[in-house]
């Protein structure tokens, strides 16, 4: 078990990303957490706990608890192995659906579950059988009076996997996800089965290589009062990234188009570029840098009708770390935030800045 307590500092001058006449968010943060992990010859299990307790002044007055809780477990047998990743997230919507979607919500809390069990069965060497589930449901403080709507996700992927060489990996999956709104005033239900072809290469031991790709057909039903309305589309998702690990230096670019659910009631198009890079300058310290780019789209019509305006959200935020001892560390970051819509007069820019101290008390470890 790996316990830690944080504390940390917290500086906005546009929290909401808004256009509105505004004033600057000052924030204090206060961050118990525990990790642990146990493993036997066939088990693996892992997960962590953790809170946020945080209290906000100035432009945007709130408190709130956020809470973190995944899980992962694993079984391995001779041929097969089982798997189940899941947990409860409850976070506020500019984090999490923020960082997913590339969508700018209405400020509230969100409570996330969600649920994946996968089975594999090797049918040769090379050649293995896999199948997964999904489940997501997804619930908004005050949703409703802010515009956003509750929502469930049901899906599932069935395939094959073929390990082509030592570098090589190929992947053909049939998948089906299923949306829906559960406590909207209109009703929007939303299926696509779809299939992806995902190949990897690894070019050397560091240096590692993805691209994936396949259509989805999209079906979507809205309900609202005495009118039907259905509609069909066909999206292609796709993506590629290229991962470089050294002794001291990572890197990731990447880009992707996907169809993910939103709490504005329908499915999301977006479309991300990233770079992370991350150097060691010496054994205490760690710079990185994270960049994103979003173009958002709507993939379902409005249920309420009308049209979704497209959305571009970009982003960057360079950290400095610093473990200063064996207990402690300390961080700093500095993000930049600018945000534009076809429903903006202008595009709308947010400065933030964040220090965090982590203590980290001995470890507790248990063996047979």
């Amino acid at each position: 078990m790996v316990p830690s307590l944080s504390t940390k500092a917290y500086y906005s001058d546009n929290l909401l990303l808004t256009q509105l006449p505004h004033d600057p968010t000052y924030g204090y943060w206060l961050s118990p957490g525990v990790e642990f992990f146990g493993k036997t010859e066939r088990l693996e299990i892992s997960g962590k706990a953790a809170l946020d307790f945080v209290d906000y002044y100035g432009g945007e007055t709130t408190r709130f608890t956020n809470v973190f809780l995944p899980l992962r477990v694993r079984y391995r047998t001779e041929r097969d192995e089982w798997g189940v990743t899941g947990g409860f997230t409850r976070d506020n919507t500019l984090m999490g659906e923020l960082v997913a979607t590339g969508l700018v919500l209405r400020f509230t809390q969100r409570n996330y579950w969600n649920l994946n069990p996968t089975w594999t069965r090797m049918i040769t060497e090379k050649l293995a059988f896999q199948t997964t589930a999904q489940f997501n449901d997804a619930s908004y403080q005050d949703g409703l009076r802010l515009g956003l709507v509750d929502y469930q996700v049901f899906g599932g992927s069935t395939g094959l996997i073929y390990r082509a060489s030592e570098k090589d990996e190929i992947q053909l999956l049939g998948t089906y996800t299923n949306f829906h709104t559960s406590n909207a005033p209109f009703s929007l239900r939303s299926s696509f089965p779809g299939a992806t072809l995902n190949v990897t290469h690894s070019f050397t031991e560091t240096l590692k290589g993805t691209v994936f790709g396949g259509p989805r057909f999209i079906t979507s039903t809205t309900k609202a009062s005495s009118s039907v309305r259905t509609s069909e589309d066909t999206t292609w998702v796709y993506g590629a990234s290229m991962t470089q690990r050294l002794e001291s230096f990572s890197a990731q670019i990447a880009f992707s188009r996907d169809i993910l659910p939103s709490g504005f009631g329908l499915l999301a198009q977006t479309d991300r570029i990233s770079l992370f890079i991350s150097y060691d300058v010496s054994e205490t310290l760690t710079a990185s840098l994270d960049n994103s780019g979003y173009l958002v789209s709507a993939a379902s019509p409005l249920p309420q009708g009308g049209t979704f305006s497209e959305n571009r959200l970009l982003y960057t935020t360079p950290t400095i770390a610093w473990k200063f001892s064996e207990w402690w560390k300390l961080e700093a970051s500095y993000s930049y935030r600018w945000r534009d819509s076809d429903a903006l007069a202008e595009p709308v820019m947010a400065n933030s800045m964040m220090v965090m101290l982590t203590y980290y008390p001995p470890k507790l470890a248990i063996s047979e």
